[in-house]
């Protein structure tokens, strides 16, 4: 499935109106999907919140806020529990929310012309909503390196610091896409969405802590049809059915 930020006009930026689009798109997304694909029209990927948007939003209350923060949160939650691997394809500005979703994103795929930056502090905000997501994708330090600067980095140094997982030529991009999704079609459907759920239920744990855990999943996945049918397909040197 493929998803696309269809405001170039604004450097798809968000507004509610868009936050709610992606998030009912998510809720679209087909049990048998393989894989979410998420792109931008376009120069820039996401410039982050829209300035109109913005600017009716300068007189809410708390509760206001909050009410519109939460959808927003929402949104990038709907993208972090995706069963399936998110990518997302990056060939310009990727700026505060926009950063977050390539954070969110499971595979980020970008162009050497691609920048990023979390410039929330610039406007004396903060980045809080996407910040589990950027502080899980590249930790701690780097995360607040970022956020207290605000400053902007280019694709080397986003794919240096695992922001960005591929890092192409810009005549590239498609095609270094359409490979990261052909090589989980490869894969056994299944075992894609388990190995996915694995290392959110093993991250930040020690080994001892998911040892039953990681002993049941390889054994129930061994014994399943899907599990077999590898085996077999490698077995017997053939494709497997999936």
């Amino acid at each position: 499935m493929r998803i696309t930020l269809a405001r170039p006009d604004r450097k798809n930026a968000f507004d509610a109106a868009m936050i709610a689009e992606i998030t009912a798109a998510l809720g679209r997304v087909d049990e048998n999907a393989r894989a979410v694909v998420l792109a931008g029209e376009g120069d820039a990927f996401c410039a982050g919140a829209d300035v109109d948007w913005m600017r009716s939003t300068a007189g809410y209350t708390l509760a206001e806020n909050a009410a519109d923060s939460r959808a927003l949160a929402a949104m990038y939650h709907a993208l972090y529990a995706l069963a399936v691997p998110l990518v997302v394809r990056v060939q310009g500005a990727a700026v505060g929310g926009g950063a977050g979703l390539v954070a969110v994103s499971d595979i980020a795929v970008a162009s050497t012309e691609a920048f990023f930056a979390f410039t929330e502090t610039r406007l004396g905000i903060l980045p809080a909503v996407v910040s589990p997501y950027v502080v899980r994708k590249i930790g701690p330090a780097r995360a607040t390196a970022l956020f207290v600067t605000g400053s902007r980095i280019d694709a080397k140094r986003a794919h240096e610091i695992g922001l960005v997982e591929r890092l192409v030529d810009p005549a590239d991009l498609d095609a270094a896409v359409e490979r990261v999704v052909s090589a989980i079609l490869e894969n056994g459907p299944r075992a894609v969405k388990a190995a996915k759920r694995l290392v959110r239920d093993v991250e930040g744990r020690p080994p001892e802590a998911v040892a039953d855990l990681v002993v049941e999943r390889i054994a129930a996945i061994r014994v399943s049809a899907e599990g077999q049918e590898g085996l077999r397909a490698f077995l017997e040197r053939r494709k497997p059915s999936w």
